[in-house]
Parts: structure tokens; C-alpha cells; sequence
């Protein structure tokens, strides 16, 4: 096994390592970050040691360069790791900035998962969100006592709104409406998931868009509004 092999198995080892063991803190009775400086120090360790070795072959500027390359690459795999949040985050922002209302899965800093949203060009938050295995848009709104489809929405989902009983008296950006009652299946914001969810339905040309409402939003851990971030907990 020659030396850039070695590097390559120390490197690649030492990362996925650190991947998937993240959320555990602790590899080898060592915290993530003593972990992730221990395989940055081996790997500069045996990068050198080729240095050394390959001097005995070739010319002394070739191995400067070699080594410096090499250097660059093992500083650039750990510095990738270290700001992995950061990147993370960077990434999230050019997600959502292609897909308005995307969820993104952050991990926060205790260990645990939060669904992302953030803020669209309008100025509020919509999600995409997954009903009965189809995505539909809706505006996020915590003055809806209710998760409300418009009437568009509840027949591309397959509820038949022509033949919905419309007992319920609603207030709508349109004015006054009447909207009906259904129960949908499943509602997923991300992976946090819910069954049998409360909803209405609005007469045709009523509402523009659905609404995310309390009958979904009441369920979550917390809901919190940070600038431009909608951060949702189960």
C-alpha cells in the first residue's frame, strides 16, 4: 500500500466517520471536533512522510509542489467538514431560492431536527405541502383556525367539492364565505407528518390559495419566526 493510498483511507475514513456519526458527538471515546483534528494531523503525518520518501527520488521542487497540492486538498476535506453548517445553510438558501416555499431539514444544535421555510418574494411563507401524496402549495397562516384548501386545490385532490355540503361561515380576504368541511388523510410539511387532519374547504373563486392553518400548525412542537426563517419542530 503506497502513501497516497494510506492518505486516501485516513481522509476517507476519518469523514464518513465523522458523518455518520455526528448526531452522536463522539467517535472513539473522542469528541467530533478532537476526532476530526486527530485525522487532519495523521493525514499531514503521512503526507510529509511521502514528501520525505519521494525527495530521495525526484527533484526537490516537484516534491514542494506535490506536497503543497496535497496539503491544499487535506485542508480543503477538513475545512469542509468544520463549516459544514455553514455550507448546509448556503445550500438551503439556493434551494428555496429556486423552489419558493421548499422545506428544509436543518439539525439544530442539540441534535434535533427543524423543517426550514423561508420567506418568499411576497413577503410571507408558503409551503410545499404533501397532502394525500400530492404537493400543494399553501400560504402559512396562524389566523386560520383550520388547514383551508381552495376549491381548485380540494378537486385536484380528488375530494369532489361540487358535491361537499358548504355549512361552514368563513372570513376570506374576499369577504365572507362558506366553506365545507372534509378530513384529509395525511399532511406532511417535510418529515413531520400528521394523519386525519381537520380541514375546509371554500367555495369556487373564494380563495386564491390554500391555507396552512392551526388545525396543523396547533400539532408542532414549536413555530417560531426568525427574520426571514419560518422554523417549524414536531
Amino acid at each position: 500500500m503506497n502513501m497516497l493510498t494510506v492518505l486516501l483511507v485516513i481522509l476517507g475514513g476519518g469523514l464518513a466517520l465523522l458523518i455518520f456519526n455526528h448526531d452522536s458527538g463522539q467517535i472513539f471515546g473522542l469528541g467530533n471536533d478532537d476526532f476530526g483534528r486527530l485525522v487532519q494531523l495523521s493525514a499531514l503525518v503521512v503526507l510529509l512522510s511521502a514528501g520525505v520518501l519521494a525527495g530521495r527520488r525526484g527533484k526537490a521542487g516537484e516534491v514542494l509542489r506535490n506536497i503543497a497540492v496535497w496539503l491544499l486538498i487535506a485542508l480543503a476535506l477538513v475545512a469542509g467538514y468544520l463549516y459544514r453548517t455553514d455550507l448546509h445553510q448556503f445550500a438551503a438558501r439556493i434551494t428555496a431560492g429556486l423552489i419558493p416555499g421548499s422545506p428544509v431539514v436543518m439539525t439544530t444544535s442539540e441534535g434535533g431536527e427543524e423543517v426550514v421555510i423561508y420567506r418568499g418574494r411576497s413577503g410571507h411563507f408558503q409551503a410545499q405541502v404533501t397532502v394525500d401524496g400530492q404537493t400543494v402549495p399553501m400560504l402559512v397562516d396562524t389566523g386560520a383556525s383550520a388547514v383551508v384548501l381552495a376549491y381548485d386545490d380540494a378537486a385536484r385532490l380528488g375530494l369532489d367539492p361540487q358535491n361537499l355540503s358548504y355549512s361552514v361561515r368563513v372570513q376570506t380576504a374576499n369577504g365572507e364565505a362558506r366553506a365545507a368541511p372534509v378530513r384529509l388523510e395525511t399532511l406532511a410539511v417535510g418529515p413531520i407528518r400528521r394523519t386525519n387532519v381537520r380541514a375546509l374547504v371554500t367555495e369556487d373563486g373564494r380563495l386564491s390559495e390554500s391555507l396552512l392553518g392551526m388545525s396543523f400548525l396547533s400539532t408542532l412542537g414549536s413555530l417560531q419566526i426568525q427574520t426571514d426563517q419560518l422554523r417549524l419542530r414536531d
